[in-house]
């Protein structure tokens, strides 16, 4: 598997190709999750092959962004059997990697460790201090593609999420849970000032 060349070849398109109205789905959140799961992976020991077709997977989960809004794991897929046969990947390399891709879709199952890791690191931020300023992004990405109607909308949204989210890896529920369930309380109180004032 020629994954340094791959690697450049998908962020070099992901940057030239993304539309410019992907405030969240940008080649910037590939690179968030990239890192993201390399801790994850270190954490969990994972090496060798399998470390290299999960960081592949991270590459390719969101690059149907490049063709289309919706569906666009099924999209990867497809681009992915296209593109990996020339980096050297086998078809059953190729599955996984693709069976990785469609555990982000949400709401989020996970069969395998692989398929945990990817999940946690592709919502990595939920638990973190970046969570509103990345939030932020994906709702004005929501707002301009009609996902949601306004920011009450969204809120309401973002707390059915949080509730309904769980981590999956030892790293995450160890470094990511705690700080999610804050941020879970900061959405709550919100949403509950929407019901206060509603005359």
């Amino acid at each position: 598997m020629q994954f340094d060349l791959l690697k450049t070849y998908v962020f070099e398109q992901l940057e030239k190709h993304l539309a410019s109205t992907l405030y969240y789905h940008g080649a910037h959140h590939t690179l968030y999750v990239y890192n993201a799961a390399l801790k994850i992976a270190e954490h969990e020991k994972i090496t060798g092959d399998d470390h290299t077709l999960l960081m592949t997977a991270v590459l390719f989960h969101d690059y149907g962004f490049l063709e289309t809004y919706s569906e666009h794991e099924e999209r990867a897929c497809m681009i992915a059997h296209r593109i990996l046969p020339t980096y050297d990947f086998t078809p059953d390399q190729i599955d996984q990697v693709c069976g990785m891709i469609m555990r982000t879709k949400i709401p989020q199952i996970a069969f395998n460790k692989l398929e945990e890791i990817i999940c946690d690191a592709d919502l990595d931020y939920l638990g973190t201090d970046d969570f509103f300023p990345i939030g932020n992004l994906l709702f004005k990405e929501f707002m301009h593609y009609g996902v949601v109607k306004d920011e009450e909308g969204w809120n309401r949204l973002q707390m059915k999420f949080l509730v309904a989210h769980q981590y999956f890896t030892d790293y995450a529920k160890k470094f990511r849970e705690e700080k999610k369930q804050q941020n879970l309380k900061l959405i709550s109180d919100i949403v509950q000032g929407y019901d206060i004032n509603k005359p």
